[in-house]
C-alpha cells in the first residue's frame, strides 16, 4: 500500500474494554491527524456494552456493532461485518483486541489491510492463550507481535515484535499487564509509519520504508 496523500482512514475493532483503541485516538489527538498520518473514522464491535464503544462515543466517533448470533451462520455475520466496515472506507483495519476470527469475505476486501496485535512472540504461542502457554513453557522472553492478518490463526505477515522478559514471580496476569504496555506502544508506531509510509508484502515479509 502507498502512503495515502491525506490522513489514512482506520477503522477499529474491538471487544471489551478499548485500551489499544484509546491509545491510537490519544496519538492522533497529540500529533493530529496529519502528524500521526492516519485518523480513526469508525469502530464496531462484536458485542454491546463494552467500554471500547464508550470510549469511541466519547471521542464522537460513529460505531456499529456486529453480533454473530444475530445471524444465521457465521458467513452471514461475516459478510455483514465485511459490509459494516467498508461503510466507512478505511485504508487500514486494526483489530484492538477483537475477539473473533473473520471469514473469508472480510479477508477478499481488506486482505494485507488488516492489522492485529498478540501477546507472545509468534510464531510461538499462537491462539487464545499465547501468555498462559509461554508462562508454561518456561521461556525467558516473550513478548508481543503486531502483524497482518490471513486465513490462519495468528500466522499473517508479522509487521513488528518487541521482547518482554518473563521474571521468576510472574503469574498469567502480571505478565499480560507488561505486555500490553508494550503492545499499545507498539501498535501506535506500527500503524502510524504504515500510514505515513506506505509498505509492501513480499511473501512472509512486510517492508515499510525507512
Amino acid at each position: 500500500m502507498a502512503a495515502p496523500a491525506s490522513p489514512a482512514r482506520l477503522v477499529v475493532l474491538v471487544s471489551g474494554s478499548g485500551t489499544n483503541l484509546q491509545a491510537l485516538l490519544d496519538a492522533v489527538a497529540e500529533h493530529g491527524p496529519a502528524g500521526f498520518g492516519a485518523e480513526v473514522v469508525a469502530v464496531g464491535a462484536d458485542r454491546t456494552g463494552i467500554t471500547g464503544l464508550e470510549r469511541a462515543e466519547r471521542a464522537g466517533l460513529p460505531t456499529f456493532v456486529c453480533r454473530v448470533g444475530d445471524h444465521a451462520t457465521r458467513e452471514e455475520w461475516d459478510r455483514a461485518l465485511t459490509e459494516a466496515t467498508a461503510a466507512h472506507r478505511p485504508d487500514l483495519v486494526v483489530s484492538a483486541g477483537f475477539m473473533k476470527i473473520v471469514g473469508k469475505h472480510f479477508l477478499a476486501r481488506f486482505g494485507g489491510r488488516l492489522v492485529n496485535t498478540h501477546p507472545a512472540l509468534l510464531p510461538s504461542f499462537p491462539g487464545a492463550h499465547g501468555v498462559r502457554d509461554a508462562l508454561h513453557y518456561g521461556v525467558k522472553l516473550t513478548g508481543c507481535t503486531v502483524h497482518f492478518v490471513d486465513d490462519g490463526v495468528d500466522t499473517g505477515p508479522i509487521i513488528a515484535q518487541e521482547a518482554v522478559e518473563v521474571r521468576a514471580e510472574d503469574d498469567e496476569s502480571a505478565l499480560h499487564e507488561r505486555i500490553k504496555d508494550v503492545e499499545r506502544r507498539l501498535l501506535v508506531d506500527v500503524v502510524g509509519r504504515l500510514a505515513r509510509e506506505g509498505y509492501s508484502i513480499e511473501g512472509r515479509k512486510v517492508r515499510v520504508p525507512a
